[in-house]
């Protein structure tokens, strides 16, 4: 069978994630272009036949990679927004899952902020409506904060959306796991500077 038809970011085999983790390391180091499928059958110690058995394609697993860490991030972004929490409390538990998730998979990060536009314009429109509806979603969560008065409308929901995501969007440049500072202070003071911002004068 060549290329699995289940959806991406359902990938459970050993064997799956295995090529995954290789894929990953790889686009990384060496980006996509740079890295071929015979180094990624080399470096999870399978056949080329393997991985075709379950990737049809170097585009299958560049979407898999953008597809776990976006459903991933969606799932967390689910789960906080269902507890009912009030803006300051959903805006600060979004910004330390969305970072800190960021900080723990940084090679998948690093991959899709770089190697995004290799997918073919089909699967890049899906990916990126799902990065959509992550950001609505904490639009809408500032816009309330602002419309009940416990956000300052300092600068629209929209701008503040752009420098949250435009920062996390930055840390496949300059975060490594074996910094001086873990991923969970780090978060915890940006989501300080973000509330901080937007508290009312």
């Amino acid at each position: 069978m060549a290329g699995d038809r289940r959806p991406a970011g359902a990938r459970t085999s050993p064997t799956e994630r295995r090529i995954l983790a290789a894929a990953v390391h790889l686009f990384a180091e060496h980006g996509f272009d740079g890295t071929s499928v015979q180094q990624i059958v080399e470096r999870a110690q399978i056949t080329k036949g393997g991985l075709y058995h379950y990737f049809g394609s170097k585009q299958d697993l560049l979407q898999e990679i953008y597809q776990s860490l976006i459903s991933r991030q969606l799932q967390d972004l689910e789960r906080i927004l269902a507890a009912g929490l009030d803006p300051p409390a959903t805006v600060r538990a979004v910004i330390e899952a969305l970072v800190i998730s960021t900080a723990e998979h940084i090679d998948e990060a690093k991959v899709f902020a770089r190697e995004l536009n290799r997918l073919d314009p089909a699967r890049l429109a899906a990916v990126r409506a799902e990065r959509r509806r992550y950001h609505t979603a904490f639009r809408d969560l500032i816009e309330r904060g602002q419309r009940e008065g416990v956000f300052s409308r300092v600068a629209p929901a929209d701008t503040v959306t752009l420098i949250v995501f435009g920062m996390v969007n930055e840390m496949p440049r300059w975060y490594r796991a074996d910094g001086p500072k873990p991923a969970s202070r780090f978060a915890a003071e940006v989501a300080d500077f973000v509330l901080t911002a937007l508290r009312p004068r």
